[in-house]
């Protein structure tokens, strides 16, 4: 049970997940809005968005600067609350739950990879990766093999006991996915994890975040405006314009004319 601080408890994330059972898909969203109060008026990113992301599934979602890719890969990592509409991980109603929830949910159920890596320069590598389970009050002895287990997944067991600070961005990056999947997620979402990074560089760490999915059975959502690798994920949508189209091209879907997507 998760305290609510007024004298009462309620159902843990994890308590909620065992009630409400698992569906094929893993995310569904429903008639999604975000806004924001400016003080020129209403600031819309985007209304309607209704899509599913299934178990197991590499998803891209690519569109324009400003479009609000990053604002909906928070929304869908409970970082942040929608305007309006409805979002279930597992059938688990993300947009309902209480602060100390949604800070549960994101702990156990979600790993994060951001474009900048947000290391602590004077931890070393291993130090950064057992930090996520250190916060939720795990042994510091089991911590610390996790983390080098982790890092020895992404090719940098060599690298463990170097400050953050002294390795490359390519380096870096593989410890932040390494701290993103310590905890064991069954979501790992991504926001530009390539944007700061050479051609070359990039491909490596895109290809790593894709044996990763692959050998530890996540469900991973990617924002990119990089299409090249938006191509190589499982599908793809594009948030343009306040709506969300869905590529056909990887899916063999009937296209209409020389359209290759359509408004969700």
């Amino acid at each position: 049970m998760v305290d609510m601080g007024m004298g009462g408890s309620v159902t843990s994330v994890s308590a909620m997940h065992s009630e409400v059972g698992v569906e094929n898909a893993l995310l569904e969203v429903r008639g999604l809005r975000k806004e924001y109060v400016t003080g020129r008026g209403r600031l819309q990113l985007f209304d309607g968005l209704s899509f599913t992301v299934q178990k197991g599934e590499l998803l891209a979602i690519v569109g324009a600067s400003g479009a609000g890719k990053s604002t909906l890969l928070h929304i869908l990592g409970a970082l942040d609350a929608p305007t309006r509409g409805a979002l279930y991980f597992a059938s688990i109603p993300l947009n309902t739950l209480n602060s100390r929830q949604a800070a549960d949910f994101r702990n156990r159920e979600v790993g994060y990879v951001w474009q900048f890596h947000y290391l602590l320069p004077e931890f070393t590598a291993a130090e950064n990766v057992a930090l996520p389970l250190l916060a939720r009050g795990e042994a510091r002895k089991s911590a610390e093999k996790k983390a080098l287990a982790w890092l020895a997944e992404v090719g940098l067991a060599d690298r463990a006991e170097h400050q953050a600070g002294e390795l490359s961005g390519g380096e870096q990056q593989r410890v932040s996915l390494a701290r993103a999947l310590v905890t064991e997620p069954r979501m790992l979402l991504a926001d530009e994890p390539t944007g700061d990074l050479d051609a070359e560089t990039a491909d490596r760490v895109f290809s790593l975040i894709q044996r990763v999915h692959a050998s530890h059975g996540l469900t991973s959502i990617l924002v990119t405006h990089n299409q090249e690798l938006a191509g190589r994920c499982d599908r793809v949508l594009r948030l343009e314009a306040g709506h969300m189209e869905e590529d056909f091209a990887k899916t063999g879907k009937p296209q209409a004319g020389l359209s290759e997507t359509r408004v969700i």
